[in-house]
């Protein structure tokens, strides 16, 4: 088997694989392979597969209606106060 060295390791990353070793009953080095074995074995979907994952699972419930999100014709001004002269900006921030 291979051995691998981690250099320049988060100290705060570090406790977390410690507690979390702690917590499963194994070394560091033991819960280190386990991550690492689990990440790279998961399966990673593309969107639309993703997508195809969600609506299997919420087809057979009848699915879900989602309303559309109302959106204003052109730009939308919002006033705000700076220093307390009035000024006056779009959504989009321009």
């Amino acid at each position: 088997m291979a051995s691998i060295v981690i250099r320049d390791l988060d100290d705060r990353v570090k406790q977390k694989l410690r507690s979390r070793a702690a917590a499963h009953g194994r070394s560091m080095e033991s819960e280190a392979r386990e991550l690492l074995k689990a990440g790279l074995d998961a399966e990673h979907l593309s969107g639309a597969e993703f997508l195809a994952s969600i609506r299997a699972l919420v087809e057979p419930f009848g699915g879900v209606e989602l309303t559309p999100f109302p959106r204003a014709a052109g730009k939308q001004r919002i006033p705000f106060s700076v220093g307390g002269r009035n000024r006056t900006t779009s959504k989009r921030g321009k």
